[in-house]
């Protein structure tokens, strides 16, 4: 069997990664390969950022690096140098000397790899004492000293407290206090970021950046967010299927991707689609592992214009090497093609987007790119007043109310049929609590609904019925919201049945195998279960369960956040489908601009329980008004860079104990003596654009 050509070897490597090659157990097919023949290299102080879709082998290999697979994956053959020692040959007990001092590794989720019964202080203190056999005040003062280095305020306290109590940036932060206390050579970062607001990425972006700086830390970031490969990146290796196809510069790859699986994934992002057009979603799936093609792994999915019947009889059937095509780029493909993305990506920008009649859904006028169907837009389905909703803090014996959180306080929003309004802001703002307040998941402290212009009662059960059949949600983690001992199938059936949608099990059999197959899946998937699906197949499952009941809004919370962006994409063009096709309203609540500038028409910003500025979604993107959006719109990581990034001083004020005058001026980097005083109107900026800022007032008068 002929080898395939691998990476030169680099003496003054810190890490080198020979021919790695992991399997992985299964029942009915033994050992199989999951991570073939992996070669890279990361030189002290530089980032190696390996991207790709979910089960290509990214984390898997990370772990292999760090010689903590999980049970039923095994190193089948290779070599893992760290500064010129292979570490794949020493015991256990000579690995656990330097995994956490020479290497260590941050997980994704900081929530689940923090432990919840202990202090951030015994957790620090654990990697402290093991390495550095620090104890007592020593300890403490490091740890804290730790805390501080990693931006945490008041370090000395934070130490006695528990994982719960922090916000999510902040469990990030300590997950990297943890990380460097041992000043380790290399950093694995597993999807960092992921989820996390656009603030508090830039912030642990930045972070990393800097610790890395001071120390020539080498870091292997691992993500699927190409705007972080091009702000973090010295050099990008793109994996495949268990296998690496691509390996370049950072320059390289964002100017002239060569395998077209890398022209796929930026095609898939929002970011690159000409306006009004569909996102070029890749089609099926990366194969599983015990169906591994004979050739080309990427074949069945690939749509290059190089290739001819005959080239292609050769993808199927004869498995690329990975070559040097110059330049320090390396290409696991037969066909290559330069692809000048610098070119591409100026040429698809969005402008305004034009208009288009609809076919079907309500023969309204569609928005192309980013607003949809619209039903006399004058008459919006839902209307939001004043909605308020806070929650009770109690403590002593008696549970007595000393104070509330006011999650939200005072929110007006219209969701139209056949359009999009992106509700965004950073994570505590309020913005889930709306929509499980509109969903009455929630009890509304104040404020008013209006459904077509009629109010309703809180208390009316007929129109709560009515209001629950007419909205439903789709939730930002479907495994979490999909029953895992129901069938697909019943999943489907139980809300039909619950809410009258379905007069019998029989005819709602019938319209949830309909509804499978509008939302591209089959039939006889009915009878599975969710584990059985992959993400994106399981957000499909989730937005079947919601269009069951025939509702006329969706509330979708943050659906494509954890995705890859090529399921982002497929999930965004079946959202843009099924509104067309049945003039669905859309609450879009996300922090992803990119997904916001695609698919919203509208626009509401939020801070700390109210809306701070509204508008149309090209207007605001355009030209932002607040100054929180402006920092907002700042922090997001874009594949062509080239942004000053607004950063915010401090965390978000708790909701419990908002500031007086406007609840941004702690952070606000143009607040006035005013802004400590009272709270700003609503002023109009430009037709259908209003900020509440004190910047704007009188200006328009």
């Amino acid at each position: 069997m002929t080898m395939p050509t691998i990476l030169p070897p680099s003496a003054g490597a810190l890490l080198d990664v020979r021919g790695l090659t992991l399997n992985i157990r299964q029942e009915d097919a033994g050992w199989i390969p999951a991570v073939c023949n992996l070669d890279f290299t990361i030189e002290a102080g530089e980032t190696f950022a390996l991207v790709g879709e979910s089960g290509c082998g990214k984390s898997l290999s990370a772990l292999a690096l760090m010689r903590l697979l999980p049970a039923g994956v095994r190193v089948e053959s290779g070599e893992v140098h760290l500064q010129g020692e292979e570490i794949l040959r020493l015991s256990e007990a000579e690995m656990r000397k330097r995994r956490g001092r020479d290497m260590v590794m941050i997980f994704q989720e900081p929530a689940t790899s923090l432990n919840p019964v202990l202090t951030i202080g015994q957790q620090i203190g654990e990697a402290l004492v093991t390495h550095l056999g620090e104890r007592g005040r020593v300890l403490r003062e490091h740890a804290a000293g730790l805390l501080a280095q990693v931006g945490i305020n008041d370090p000395v306290r934070r130490l006695s407290e528990y994982p719960f109590q922090l916000s999510g940036g902040m469990k990030q932060r300590v997950m990297i206090a943890i990380a460097l206390a041992s000043s380790p050579k290399l950093l694995i970062a597993d999807e960092p970021t992921t989820a996390l607001d656009v603030t508090v990425q830039s912030q642990i972006l930045d972070l990393l950046q800097k610790l890395q700086t001071e120390r020539g830390m080498a870091l292997l970031l691992i993500t699927h967010d190409l705007g972080v490969v091009a702000r973090m990146a010295d050099r990008v290796g793109v994996m495949y299927a268990g296998q690496l196809v691509e390996c370049a510069s950072r320059a390289e790859f964002f100017s002239a991707p060569r395998h077209p699986y890398s022209r796929a994934l930026f095609a898939a992002l929002p970011e690159t689609a000409h306006a009004g057009e569909r996102l070029r979603a890749l089609p099926g799936q990366v194969p599983a592992f015990a169906a591994m093609p004979q050739g080309c792994r990427f074949a069945g999915r690939c749509a290059s214009e190089d290739r001819g019947a005959k080239d292609h009889a050769r993808c199927l059937e004869q498995a690329p090497l990975l070559e040097d095509r110059g330049n320090g780029v390396w290409v696991r493909c037969h066909f290559q093609k330069t692809e000048d993305r610098g070119r591409r990506t100026e040429d698809n920008r969005r402008v305004a987007p034009p208009t288009a009649s609809l076919s079907e859904g309500g023969g309204g006028e569609a928005v192309g790119g980013s607003g949809r169907a619209q039903e006399n837009a004058a008459v919006p389905l839902l209307t939001v007043h004043a909605l308020k909703v806070h929650f009770p803090m109690r403590k002593g014996i008696f549970q007595r109310v000393h104070g509330h959180v006011r999650a939200v306080d005072g929110v007006n929003l219209a969701l139209t049929p056949g359009r999009t309004l992106a509700l965004v802001g950073e994570s505590g703002c309020g913005k889930t609590t709306v929509g499980r307040a509109l969903m009455r998941m929630l009890p509304m402290t104040a404020g008013q609904l209006f459904w077509q212009g009629q109010p309703i009662a809180a208390r009316d059960r007929a129109q709560a019925k009515h209001l629950r059949q007419s909205l439903q949600m789709v939730f930002q983690d479907p495994y979490a919201s999909l029953n895992p001992r129901m069938s697909v199938g019943e999943i489907l059936l139980e809300g039909m049945l619950a809410l009258g949608a379905a007069r019998s099990a029989r005819e709602g059999r019938e319209r949830a195998a309909t509804l499978l197959e509008q939302v591209g899946l089959k039939p006889e998937n009915l009878s599975r279960y969710p584990h059985e699906f992959s993400g994106g197949q399981r957000q499909r499952i989730a937005i079947a369960r919601a269009l069951a009941v025939s509702p006329r809004v969706i509330i979708c919370d943050e659906p494509t956040s954890a995705l890859d962006v090529s399921v982002q994409a497929q999930i965004l063009n079946l959202m843009e489908d099924l509104q067309a096709r049945l003039n669905l309203a859309y609450l879009f609540i996300t922090h992803n601009f990119a997904v916001v500038e695609y698919l919203a028409g509208e626009i509401a910003v939020m801070y700390l329980g109210r809306i701070v500025e509204t508008g149309p979604t090209a207007a605001v993107l355009a030209a932002p008004a607040h100054p929180y959006t402006q920092a907002l719109l700042s922090a997001v990581p874009r594949i062509e860079g080239g942004r000053e990034i607004i950063r915010l001083a401090g965390e978000t004020p708790s909701p419990a104990n908002p500031p007086d005058g406007c609840h941004f001026h702690p952070r606000c980097p143009k607040a006035t003596p005013e802004c400590r005083q009272s709270y700003p109107q609503s002023t109009p900026v430009a037709e259908g654009h209003t900020v509440n800022c004190f910047l704007y007032q009188g200006a328009n008068t």
